[in-house]
């Protein structure tokens, strides 16, 4: 079943879940013990599910990662990040990983963030 994407990140989010999807039918083991680590990784501790997204983003960043940058900047939105948060994040990885960060974050985070804004509404 082939579901219509409302845009590039929805497009770029369900593409990592049919993958996923398929990584998990092939590896079933690895990925519920892959699964069960990030989930663990990413619980409410010392530091909030909120901190976790902002440094899984800035990593993400520093990496360019682009589905992962996708999916932290979603998941910054939906722990409560406000912009601000998000482009200071940006801004210290900007910091380490200078234009190639910047790149990433003047064209694909700002991208994400409208997109996923708009999807709310």
């Amino acid at each position: 079943m082939e579901i219509e994407a409302r845009n590039s990140t929805d497009a770029a989010l369900h593409h990592y879940k049919m993958g996923m999807g398929v990584f998990t039918q092939k590896m079933p083991k690895l990925a519920e013990q892959y699964h069960s680590f990030t989930e663990e990784c990413f619980k409410e501790g010392v530091l909030s599910q909120k901190e976790k997204q902002l440094i899984a983003l800035g990593i993400s960043l520093y990496s360019q990662d682009e589905y992962c940058i996708i999916y932290h900047v979603k998941g910054c939105l939906d722990q409560g990040c406000s912009e601000q948060e998000i482009y200071e994040a940006v801004g210290v990885t900007a910091a380490f990983g200078g234009g190639a960060t910047m790149s990433q974050a003047v064209t694909l985070v700002q991208e994400c963030m409208e997109e996923l804004n708009q999807l709310k509404q």
